[in-house]
């Protein structure tokens, strides 16, 4: 590895000065030649094939390749030593990614992947013209885009002698049509008789850099004579060439001489045979055999599925130079893409057109009107433009990548069972890079990170907690009920969880202020003068600095993995005994473990509520496989078990979106945003013309669309995480009631409902009466001085934390940016008084005496105080994560869209998801409660309440 190191210093610069940089550059070029492919389907019609050599005349799989016994000493590297003979794969293929007669101007190409054993393998390929035309990967692909759908004369000219010297300039543009056309006007007769160049240089290993061809023996024989009209003679050439002998090649390299002869960087300059001798090195042999057998055909169809790429090696022979660097990030994209495991969505003509100028307009009038105060088809407008702006600006990417590229195996074939189910742990869900959204994947960013250590205790958060977020009184959300507050936990805890150290590790520590009382950081243990909780485990980083990068301990995709588990071990244990599909329910509750916590995908911070979200997915999960089994009775427990998955998890998703969402943000724009999201928009001509011009891909619901992560790969972020603290929707005291009659069966406190109790208390009430009791009642507002006081005196894993104050140090230690530079951010403007923040004249007091200025308030603090958009629970600056995350959770998901379909769910799944809500949910499991659920909106909105009977309930 050190000599790689030095290699790479002395031979390689990278693009913008260093590999990261130029890593950024090479994935937007590699999804540029995604753009391609589809604009090469379009004009070849049939399935997106390679962005180039669409079409192989020969692929075999049977060659071998021998190293020569008198191999030079110093290219005796890795596997190359002498007289080593090695299994091999040919593919000889037209350079044009649209499929075409044999007979088209075109080059031609050769991939040869070399297999030394299960874990090594060498991919080499090479091209029937010494140099390239482009330079670097940049001219590469604007060379492709220019080409990209030409098929006539009259296109291809076009594209040469108009699109490319827009994109590259004049005199590039001259250079590269220069060297094409030199290229195709060699007429081909015969694969067999060809020379194919590598044109980039790879490294081979202590000898330095090599360029490598292949030419065909000495001896072999002529062309023969091809019949030119026919589109595939150089098939029928080569295969009459094979049914009589070997078709043989041999491997040479070219030495590196020095940089202005044989550049390693620019792959447009040919390694003349004067400056760096052709070397000879080894023998291809391609077995005589019988083309169109049956045999061969299916090869030939494997190997057609294939995806060639030169970092497809081992270190010692990595490639090197700027387009071969920019070739593992293009050929992967490429060939996810083809394969159906990547996508892209080209952006419509008249969208990229309009967009911008009345994307501007929005921004000019969001100065004086916002978005929330324009007429509803305005505001709707808005919201769209708003959402493409977040897109665009407000996706980081903290997910380490390999910058420079490394060599790699050959990556192993997609489980199968993964591409209709999703996996225990997150990963697949995108297939072209599985470990996206998974278990351990690191929080995205919304915002760049504001790490300020000197300020984790300023001003002091236990003051913070005391003066602002202390509930004094509750103060209700009289549009909503308790279980939309439970929904939310229940859904977070699918969505984002921090891992912590155990108690006593690593600590975080809250000094006390003046005057506050001592502090009990365990039950029954001494009093301090500071708090103390658990830190979070970060992503360690150099100089034994504190971590601002964390990794999700759940996955970041919508799999309903609170009720799941995140492992394939917690799965099975919550499934019923050998192997069925059903989750274990003892009397229609969940069991209990031995600390009194029911056993479930996640049960942290336990009480009533959760407890009732839960017993009711579980149940609604056991349902689903009972209908699934009785509809299709070949099916296996195994399959009923993921399928059923697969519909609870979207039906939660699609009760949050269609549901939760907009009961909360009581709004018809919202309500209209929101079910567009699902469904598609309203069928009338206003919104159609609106998204056909300006955001076309709204034209459909999210599930009819492709996936697509737009500005950086999925994941949840820190920011979205800060706008989810919303504990003050807990109350403090719940009381419970049964539902026939109306009568309260009792008054219990948080603490009564929470942890262990919550269970006893649960079976000893009913389902039916808790989520009566839940409908009735409202949640707290989220707005500042109402955080619940249960949870400010709270036991967890044997600490008693301030959750109030645990929420504040974690969103400063996390670096996510205090609310001024937060809501700027977001694209707002920033507050320059107190006075703009509230007009609560007691909290306008509190925020001067606790904060120096307006850009010292926390985020959670000012998120809280902010007045919101009429009808909304929650500030417009938070709802500006939410329009950014909360169709991003939905997009990115390929179970959420691409294969949301009868195929993977089954005909019942869909239509279970589709025709299903919270309601449905409700009445399967309670149908006793059919006539206490809201008429016409949410089950999340208040229900109608049993008056109480002085009799009990007798008619008389």
């Amino acid at each position: 590895m050190a000599e790689t190191g030095q290699h790479e210093q002395q031979y390689e610069r990278y693009e913008g000065g260093s590999p990261e940089a130029e890593r950024l550059v090479f994935e937007r070029l590699a999804k540029e030649l995604m753009e391609v492919q589809l604009r090469n389907r379009r004009a070849g019609g049939g399935a997106i094939s390679r962005t180039f050599h669409a079409k192989a005349p020969l692929a075999v799989e049977n060659a071998r390749l021998r190293f020569h016994d008198d191999l030079p000493a110093d290219l005796r590297v890795g596997f190359a030593q002498p007289g080593a003979e090695y299994p091999a794969t040919v593919r000889l293929s037209n350079a044009s990614g649209i499929r075409q007669g044999d007979g088209a101007p075109d080059l031609r190409g050769a991939a040869v992947r070399v297999r030394v054993s299960a874990e090594e393998s060498h991919d080499l390929l090479a091209t029937s013209h010494p140099v390239s035309h482009a330079r670097n990967a940049r001219e590469f692909v604007a060379f492709a885009k220019a080409m990209a759908g030409a098929r006539t004369p009259l296109q291809k000219a076009f594209g040469l002698f108009v699109k490319l010297p827009l994109a590259v300039g004049l005199g590039t543009a001259n250079r590269m049509r220069r060297t094409v056309q030199a290229a195709a006007r060699h007429a081909v007769t015969s694969l067999a008789s060809e020379t194919y160049w590598s044109r980039g240089a790879i490294l081979w290993g202590e000898a330095g850099p090599v360029r490598y061809l292949l030419r065909p023996a000495p001896g072999s024989p002529p062309a023969l004579s091809p019949d030119r009209e026919d589109p595939d003679f150089l098939h029928r050439e080569i295969a009459q060439r094979l049914a009589k002998a070997d078709v043989v090649f041999d491997l040479c390299v070219q030495r590196f001489a020095d940089e202005r002869h044989t550049p390693v960087e620019d792959a447009s300059v040919e390694w003349k045979e004067g400056v760096s001798p052709v070397v000879p090195i080894a023998r291809l042999t391609v077995p005589g055999q019988d083309l169109d057998g049956a045999e061969a055909r299916a090869a030939a169809r494997r190997i057609d599925e294939l995806s060639f790429n030169p970092w497809y090696t081992t270190d010692e022979f990595r490639p090197l130079g700027n387009i071969n660097r920019a070739r593992k990030a293009a050929y992967q994209a490429s060939s996810a893409h083809r394969q159906g495991l990547k996508f892209v969505t080209p952006e419509p003509l008249q969208n990229r057109l309009l967009a911008p100028p009345v994307g501007a307009a929005f921004r000019l009038l969001n100065r004086s009107v916002p978005w929330h105060r324009l007429p509803l088809q305005l505001s709707l407008l808005n919201l769209v433009f708003l959402r493409k702006v977040l897109r665009r600006q407000n996706l980081i990417d903290t997910e380490p990548h390999e910058a420079p590229p490394r060599a790699q195996p050959v990556p192993e074939p997609i489980p199968e069972r993964l591409r209709t189910e999703r996996s225990y742990d997150g990963r697949y869900d995108d297939l072209s890079v599985p470990r996206m959204g998974a278990v351990g994947a690191t929080f995205g960013r919304n915002l760049k990170p504001d790490y300020r250590p000197d300020l984790f205790d300023t001003p002091n958060p236990v003051t913070v907690s005391r003066e602002l977020l202390y509930r004094e009184r509750f103060l209700p959300a009289t549009s909503l009920n308790v279980l939309a507050a439970a929904w939310i936990q229940f859904q977070v805890h699918d969505w984002v969880n921090h891992r912590r150290y155990k108690p006593g590790e690593r600590s975080v520590e809250v000094p006390l202020p003046p005057g506050s009382g001592p502090w009990h950081n365990t039950p029954g243990g001494p009093a301090e003068n500071v708090m103390r909780f658990a830190e979070n485990e970060g992503i360690e980083v150099p100089g034994g600095r504190p971590p601002i990068l964390f990794g999700n301990v759940a996955s970041h995709w919508w799999d309903g993995s609170e009720v799941y588990g995140e492992d394939e071990q917690t799965a099975r244990f919550l499934r019923e005994p050998d192997g069925g599909a059903r989750i274990r329910l003892e009397d229609g509750h969940l069991p209990i473990g031995a600390n009194g916590i029911p056993l479930t995908g996640f049960n942290e911070s336990w009480w009533m509520g959760l407890s009732a979200m839960h017993t009711l997915f579980a149940r609604e999960h056991n349902t689903v496989c009972d209908a699934l089994r009785a509809e299709y009775p070949s099916m296996s427990e195994e399959r009923i078990y993921h399928t059923a998955r697969l519909v609870v998890s979207a039906l939660i998703a699609k009760i949050h979106t269609v549901e939760w969402t907009p009961a909360i943000l009581a709004t018809e724009a919202i309500d209209l945003a929101l079910k567009t999201n699902w469904q598609g928009p309203p069928k009338n001509w206003l919104n159609q013309l609106g998204l056909w011009l300006f955001e076309a891909h709204s034209l459909k619901g999210i599930p009819k669309t492709l996936p697509d992560h737009h500005a950086a790969p999925y994941s949840l972020t820190e920011d979205f995480v800060t706008v989810y603290r919303m504990h003050p929707l807990i109350p403090d005291d719940y009381e419970l009631c049964e539902h026939h009659f109306g009568q309260r069966l009792e008054t219990v406190g948080f603490t009564d409902i929470q942890g262990g109790a919550a269970e006893s208390q649960i079976r000893k009430t009913g389902l039916a009466n808790t989520l009566y009791s839940f409908g009735i009642a409202h949640p707290g507002a989220i707005t500042l001085h109402n955080f619940p006081r249960a949870l400010q005196h709270f036991e967890r894993d044997g600490e008693i934390i301030d959750l109030s104050v645990v929420d504040l140090v974690r969103t400063r230690r996390r670096g996510v940016p205090r609310y001024n530079d937060f809501r700027a951010g977001l694209h707002k403007q920033r507050i320059r008084s107190f006075e703009e923040l509230t007009e609560n004249a007691g909290t306008l007091t509190r925020l001067k005496e606790v904060y120096r200025s307006v850009d010292d308030i926390d985020t959670v603090v000012g998120l809280f105080a902010e007045n919101p958009p009429a009808g909304f629970g929650f500030s417009d600056t938070a709802f500006r994560i939410f329009i950014l995350m909360a169709s991003r959770r939905l997009q990115s998901d390929r179970f959420l869209t691409v294969d949301y379909r009868p195929e993977v769910y089954t005909p019942l799944g869909i239509d279970w998801v589709e025709k299903g809500g919270m309601n449905s949910v409700i009445l399967r499991h309670c149908p006793e409660l059919a006539a206490l659920l809201p008429r016409g909106t949410s089950a999340f909105a208040p229900w109608r309440t049993v008056k109480p009977t002085t009799d009990g309930g007798s008619d008389g």
